[in-house]
Parts: structure tokens; sequence; C-alpha cells
């Protein structure tokens, strides 16, 4: 257990009173992913040494901001190799989130990883976002897949309206961006809430990343 707690340590920084399960879930994510990483290329190779902070911490910023109720459902559009849906799936196991992607090799590596985690609350699709039909979700996120506009676009249509009685609940659609974001939002004429999250997590890493919030 110390050595699975050495591994975690930058998770613990911030976040506590995970169970035994989650924190072998967490822990077995780099030998997994280093191992996907090695026959189909995922996460840049520049960063797998970096996991934890670069994709894990980075997908829980939107757990240090949003509670997520059980039985919520959450579309991470544009998934890649599973983030952030597969460690916010490991933080909120009462949730169901639907991971979708349109490149199909990704998501082998996704179910994978979900399969080795036994994660019961995850299903994958491989599909663009404007070919889902007939489903509705709480909240959709993603992380530096599309400019804002387009995300939104794509987005609204299969966003449940917020239910007002649950006021910090996970709701609309929430991106992960980095960089100067302020032609991008004037281009989406949205008016998302904008969140460093430099303001929780004190890395270097996340001077100039932030949380992009458009209520539904």
């Amino acid at each position: 257990m110390e050595k699975t707690t050495q591994k975690l340590e930058l998770i613990l920084k911030y976040f506590g009173d995970f169970s035994e399960l989650q924190l072998q879930q967490f822990a077995a994510l780099e030998a997994l992913y280093k191992d996907w990483n090695s026959k189909i290329n995922v996460i840049s190779r520049k960063d797998i040494d970096s996991l934890y902070e670069k994709h894990v911490l980075h997908s829980l910023s939107i757990a240090a901001v949003a509670d997520c109720p059980s039985a919520t459902e959450i579309l991470d559009l544009g998934t890649g190799g599973g983030f952030p849906g597969i460690p916010l799936a490991i933080f909120f196991p009462e949730v169901k989130f639907h991971l979708a992607d349109s490149i199909g090799k990704k998501l082998k590596v996704v179910d994978a990883v979900v399969e080795a985690l036994a994660l019961k609350n995850v299903t994958t699709q491989h599909t663009r976002a404007e070919d889902i039909k007939n489903r509705k979700f709480d909240a959709v996120l993603t992380r530096a897949v599309a400019p804002l506009g387009d995300l939104w676009r794509w987005s609204k249509p299969l966003l449940r309206k917020k239910n007002p009685a649950l006021s910090n609940s996970i709701n609309g659609l929430i991106c992960l961006k980095g960089g100067d974001l302020a032609q991008e939002i004037s281009d989406s004429r949205c008016r998302p809430n904008v969140v460093k999250i430099y303001d929780f997590f004190k890395e270097d890493f996340f001077k100039d990343k932030f949380l992009l919030h458009v209520s539904s």
C-alpha cells in the first residue's frame, strides 16, 4: 500500500477519502497506459512520464469544482485515451460515463483500460458527436478537442436542462483548455464561466490551464 501511496502523492495532495479499490485503480493507470502507449500512441511520448499531473490530475480538476450526484449521466466527447472520463469514473463510481471518440484505435485502448480496472460505470462508442442520437446527458466534458463554438453546437442537443434543485451539480458543457482563450471565447458567442485551474492546483503545468463551463 505504501508504494501505491507514493505513486498517488500528487492526487492525494488535493483529494482524500478514497476507498482502497479507488487507490488501486488510480495506481494501475501508469502501467496500463505505458504498456498501451507503446502499441498505440494515445498520449504524447514526452507526457507519459507525467501521466498523473498532465492527464489524471488535470482531468480531476472537474471534480474539484463540481459535484456529481449518483445516477448523473456524463458524455466524454472526443475522449482520446480516456481523459477526462476514466479518472472521473474512478473518482465518481456511482456516476455513468459514456466515452465517445471518432478514432477507433483510441477506443481500443480505452476499452482495455476500462476492462483492466473493472470499471462498471463506463460505456464507450465509436462515433462523432453529430451522430449520437436519442440520448441526453447531464453534462458533456471535453479536453482540447475543438473550438468552444463547435463544442457548444455539438453538445447543446445532447444536454438535459439543469435541475435547479442541484445547485452545485455538474451540468452543461465543461471544457478543459489552455493558453490565451479570449478570441476563441469571443468567436463562440458563448458566455462561459472561466475557472483558472492554477487557483487550486499549484503545479506550474496548470498556470495557463482553464476550465470553461457553459450551463445548460
